[in-house]
């Protein structure tokens, strides 16, 4: 699926048998970006900075993972690669690459031991391309969904494109489905209205249900700044919670990052509807239930 924004580009590496991997979008120079965390069980690598009240206003690339917590650690290869390109925010003596990282829970499918770490993130960033593979690839590679109702009735995630365009507006969602709920056509959400109990057994702990997470990014040509790219990480999660249902979850690390690289005016409220299109598209595509 094709990016369709210039110079925005994603790259994966793919661990089949292990059932992990990493996917690193990279951003054309003067990107700004922000994002939002909804779930309750986040693993993440800078994303404070985000924060519009923050000092850094460029964003160079997103890294995006298996391997949960551990899996953060692809986020360090890609940032020495930038490092060693010159790429990255100016200090004195330095150039720091900014390079937010989300992970998802895929432990308990593949081989555990088996985590991202900096090669990987090596490797992600050297097969960037405007035309990359989705499903089963790259931070993709073990998500699963519908865990709410117990493994058994556990089904395939995957990573997910889609792409909104409107004049010379482009949109474009890039989503890893990891989801704790199910992929929803809306019948689940009929049955809570009819008044059909729908929640399942709980697990005998805690412990046992597995945590999950939706993780993406929302690409976007439109002229904003930060404070307009947080609007629009808003509008993905109002993406997801049309899509995934229960969404945002206290076991799910749902999060979001905005990107914009300038080049098109537009309003942010305009961006933020297509954005909540796109990210409900690239959810459902990514497991096959495409949307009418």
């Amino acid at each position: 699926m094709q990016i369709g924004i210039e110079g925005v580009l994603v790259g994966h590496r793919t661990d089949e048998q292990a059932k992990t991997g990493c996917t690193v979008v990279r951003f054309p120079e003067g990107t700004v970006g922000s994002g939002e965390i909804r779930g309750g069980a986040p693993a993440s690598r800078e994303f404070a900075l985000l924060d519009p009240a923050r000092m850094v206003q460029r964003l160079d690339a997103i890294v995006l993972s298996g391997g949960s917590a551990y899996g953060l650690a692809a986020g360090d290869g890609v940032m020495e690669a930038l490092e060693a390109d010159g790429v990255g925010f100016e200090l004195r003596d330095a150039v720091v690459p900014i390079v937010v990282g989300l992970s998802l829970y895929d432990l308990a499918v593949g081989d555990s031991t088996v985590r991202p770490d900096a090669a990987w993130g090596r490797d992600a960033l050297a097969a960037v391309s405007d035309d990359p593979a989705i499903g089963a690839v790259g931070a993709g590679t073990g998500a699963t969904v519908g865990k709410w109702r117990g493994h058994d009735a556990m089904s395939p995630g995957g990573l997910g494109i889609h792409r909104v365009e409107q004049g010379d507006l482009v949109v474009t969602a890039i989503v890893v489905v990891n989801a704790l709920g199910d992929v929803d056509d809306g019948s689940t959400t009929v049955r809570v209205l009819d008044g059909e109990r729908v929640w399942p057994e709980p697990p005998g702990t805690e412990a046992e249900a597995d945590p999950n997470t939706v993780i993406g990014v929302i690409v976007t040509n439109a002229a904003i700044d930060k404070a307009g790219c947080f609007l629009v990480a808003q509008g993905a999660h109002d993406g997801l919670a049309r899509a995934v249902f229960p969404p945002h979850m206290r076991s799910d690390g749902d999060g979001f990052v905005a990107a914009a690289t300038g080049e098109v005016e537009a309003p942010v409220d305009e961006v933020r509807l297509a954005a909540v299109v796109a990210m409900e598209t690239a959810i459902r595509e990514a497991v096959g239930i495409l949307s009418e």
